[in-house]
This record gives C-alpha cells, sequence and structure tokens, in this order.
C-alpha cells in the first residue's frame, strides 16, 4: 500500500503527465455544519480535484484572512472539532490524497504519536501546518514521517533565500509557496514576482511547487498554473459555500467551479 508521501507525489505526476498543474481546493471542516462540508467534499472529488487540503476550525487562525476565519467561527460554534474533520477525511481520502490544515497547538495538545497516529488512521496524507517554527519542534515532524506522511513546508516572499534552501533540504509531498505576504484571501492580481520565487523553489528542490493564496478565478488560476506544479484554491470556494442556501447548492457550486478551473488549467 503506498505510503503519504508516495500518493502525494502520485497525484503532482499524474496531473503533469495530462499537461496540467494539479488543483488542490481547500475545505473548511464542518462550515457551515458537518453535512454540508461533507456534501462539498464529494463535491470535490467529483469536480476533479487532485489533492485536498481539509481545514481544522481554530479559534486563533494567524494564517487566515476574514472568509476563511469567519468560516472556521462558525465551524466551532457548531461544535465541530479534530476528530469530526479527521472522519471527513477518512469519507475522501480513498479516492484522494488529503492533507488536513491544522494550527500547531491543536497538533500538540494531542501529543506528536497520537496526532500522527490519527491522521494515519483516517487516511491523510500529511499536515499542513502553517505556524509550525522550523526546526524548534522535532518529535512531530518525526511521528508524520515514521508513518509516511507528508509534512508540507511553507515559503513566502518574505523567506530569506538561506532560510529557504534549509527548508527545502528535504521535502516530502510538496512546497506551499505562499503567493503574497499576509493572509489567506481573494485577490485581483497576483505578485509579478511570483514567477521568480516559484523557479526558485523548483531550482532548489525536486519535490512539486503548490501556489496558494489570492486565487480567486479559473483564469487566475490557469495564470499561476503556467509557473506552478499546482495550485490550491481556499476563499473563492468558501465563499461559494457561504453563498449557498443550502447543501446540496453549496456542492453544485464548487463542482462547477472545479470542472471549469481544471479545464483552464489542462488549456494552459
Amino acid at each position: 500500500m503506498p505510503s503519504g508521501v508516495e500518493r502525494i507525489e502520485a497525484a503532482f505526476a499524474a496531473a503533469r503527465d495530462e499537461g496540467r498543474a494539479a488543483l488542490m481546493p481547500y475545505l473548511m471542516g464542518g462550515f457551515p455544519d458537518l453535512e454540508t462540508s461533507a456534501a462539498v467534499a464529494e463535491a470535490y472529488v467529483e469536480g476533479g480535484a487532485d489533492l485536498v487540503e481539509l481545514g481544522v476550525p481554530y479559534s486563533d487562525p494567524l494564517a487566515d484572512g476574514p472568509t476563511i476565519h469567519a468560516a472556521g467561527t462558525r465551524a466551532l460554534a457548531a461544535g465541530t472539532s479534530l476528530d469530526d474533520v479527521l472522519a471527513l477525511c477518512e469519507r475522501i481520502s480513498g479516492r484522494v490524497p488529503v492533507l488536513p490544515m491544522v494550527y500547531v497547538n491543536m497538533a500538540l495538545a494531542r501529543g506528536a504519536e497520537r496526532f500522527a497516529e490519527a491522521l494515519a488512521e483516517a487516511g491523510a496524507c500529511g499536515a499542513i501546518i502553517p505556524d509550525l517554527p522550523p526546526g524548534e519542534e522535532a518529535d512531530l515532524p518525526a511521528a508524520l514521517a515514521e508513518r509516511g506522511l507528508a509534512l508540507i513546508p511553507f515559503v513566502a516572499p518574505t523567506t530569506a533565500p538561506g532560510r529557504r534552501r534549509r527548508l527545502l533540504g528535504d521535502v516530502s509531498g510538496f512546497t506551499y509557496v505562499v503567493s503574497l505576504t499576509g493572509v489567506t484571501g481573494e485577490r485581483q492580481a497576483l505578485p509579478e514576482e511570483l514567477g521568480e520565487l516559484v523557479d526558485a523553489v523548483r531550482n532548489e528542490s525536486s519535490a512539486p511547487a503548490a501556489v496558494g493564496f489570492g486565487i480567486s478565478t479559473p483564469e487566475r488560476a490557469a495564470e499561476v498554473g503556467r509557473h506552478a506544479d499546482g495550485v490550491i484554491i481556499g476563499s473563492r470556494l468558501v465563499r461559494e459555500v457561504a453563498e449557498a442556501e443550502d447543501a446540496e447548492a453549496a456542492a453544485r457550486a464548487v463542482r462547477e467551479f472545479l470542472a471549469e478551473t481544471r479545464e483552464r488549467l489542462a488549456a494552459g
């Protein structure tokens, strides 16, 4: 049975064989309720997601912009827990690689070994932990690696070249390239320097480079996909869910958006 890291690598390779960047939508688990987020997760698979970033609601989400922050607040108010989100992960992880996005305190509160084992049992392929201090918390990366799970590093425009090289020295899965400074959210335009940053990351690591933050339309995704190995879309999809009348409408909206985006990525 392939490891989580191997499944991630296979997903990027399959997209590359089709001549496009991998499509990775973000989902806030439990927003606006567990039933709707389950319907959205199914729609992600049906809409052509190559991988899924699965958000776990947290009370102090430093990397999240207003749209995702509000969704997380509502999910928490509804009682969504880490275990609830991992059950959602298990629901789709047999069909698409899933990477839960958690803040480090949530992982450490459970303990590195128990947290990593819970991810493995849910079929997750790794974890995205935006506030994990590099080099300061050794137990968690080791526990994930022991189970074949990827710990995804972040590289931003403000990451110094020396630190970037250290981060990329031993990447498993892929590198999460933050397209701009600040928090998540839809943007009208992306930085002109994004291509240079992606090129630098790809030159310093053999792992795929996936770009997130600020990608709000299929056209923008295609623009990013001409440079990157993967495209991560979050706030736009969360907004589609927030504006939908019910779970069925939310699923339909995100399915159509992803299908169009995948077509745009394939067209180049």
